[in-house]
């Protein structure tokens, strides 16, 4: 009788961690196409990523280089002080968003430029994504309290 009860337990254990494996493979199958990887203006310009991968890229934007044009499109270049990548966005751009500040933008590197989907700036005078914090800090163009 013991050992019918104890065979029944592995069977249940096993059944549950099958279930549980394949779970988290469709959870991971779904969810492949909405993770977005950031990288810094320097990492795209060593290994520019596919066309078709949506990745965030992040920096400061370059003093000089925002250009508006007709209607709501919007150049300008991306930083980290290592490299710099051109972007073109359509849109309205976030209130705090100007030369010297730092940005986070998502959509894909296609030719030689960034085209953005969306673009993040700051949102209060203090405060600058982590990830545009450590891509500065590595080129060495980060200055605390700027």
């Amino acid at each position: 009788m013991r050992s019918l009860k104890k065979t029944r337990r592995i069977q249940i254990l096993t059944i549950a961690a099958f279930a549980l494996a394949g779970a988290t493979g469709l959870i991971g199958y779904g969810m492949r196409d909405s993770i977005q990887f950031f990288r810094s203006p320097s990492e795209v310009a060593m290994t520019p990523p596919p066309d078709s991968e949506v990745f965030r890229i992040g920096g400061l934007v370059e003093q000089g280089s925002l250009v508006r044009g007709q209607g709501t499109a919007i150049t300008f270049r991306v930083t980290d002080g290592g490299a710099s990548i051109p972007v073109v966005y359509e849109g309205v751009l976030p209130d705090l968003f100007g030369e010297g500040e730092g940005m986070v933008g998502t959509g894909r590197y296609v030719g030689d430029r960034f085209e953005a989907t969306e673009i993040l700036a700051r949102h209060d005078e203090t405060y600058m994504p982590k990830e545009v914090v450590d891509a500065l800090k590595e080129q060495g163009s980060w200055q605390p309290g700027s």
